[in-house]
């Protein structure tokens, strides 16, 4: 970005010198501003995806703990129905305990699962704006680049043609917006 900011202050030069110069210095500007909010925006989307990302790896830890404790208690009810007990309702008694708390993880479970797949899904969403956001950022610097061609050259060409260029930047980063 620093880079960028003596680039245009080098344009705004230019644009004095030469006063028909000046829309394009001006165009410069606008197209670096919009590459500051288009490169802000995809970072954020960026940083949305690993959010998710980490929410969903969460949860699917929590559904493997609740898949152990499920698997533990079912291993509990096969041995309990291996072994003779002299108290035989007691024996029950604990195996139907072992039964329900297996049952109750197996229903938390597919909750657990139905996060994370939806938490997946997010991720997956905000990768794809981030990517939209990241094509047209570079549309934009594109444009940019075109643009000062058109003060070097003093051709209105490579201005009209980094206008076309900024516009599909904009363009290509607000369907990202778009996305559900």
């Amino acid at each position: 970005m620093p880079d960028e900011l003596s680039e245009l202050q080098e344009n705004a030069e230019h644009g004095r010198e030469n006063p028909s110069l000046a829309p394009i210095s001006v165009t410069m500007a606008i197209l670096a501003v919009f590459v500051a909010v288009v490169s802000l925006m995809g970072h954020r989307a960026h940083t949305e995806e690993l959010l998710f990302q980490n929410r969903a790896s969460d949860q699917w830890a929590y559904y493997q703990a609740k898949n152990i404790r499920r698997h533990n208690y079912e291993m509990g009810v096969d041995l309990l129905s291996m072994v003779e007990f002299k108290d035989k309702a007691q024996a029950d008694k604990v195996r139907e305990k072992y039964q329900k708390e297996a049952e109750r993880y197996t229903k938390e479970q597919a909750e657990i699962e139905e996060q994370a797949k939806d938490l997946e899904k997010e991720s997956a969403l905000a990768q794809r704006q981030a990517n939209r956001f990241d094509l047209g950022e570079v549309f934009l610097e594109v444009a940019l680049v075109i643009s000062s061609l058109a003060l070097l050259s003093s051709k209105r060409f490579y201005w009209f043609l980094g206008i076309v260029s900024g516009l599909a930047g904009l363009g290509v980063a607000a369907t990202g917006f778009l996305l559900h």
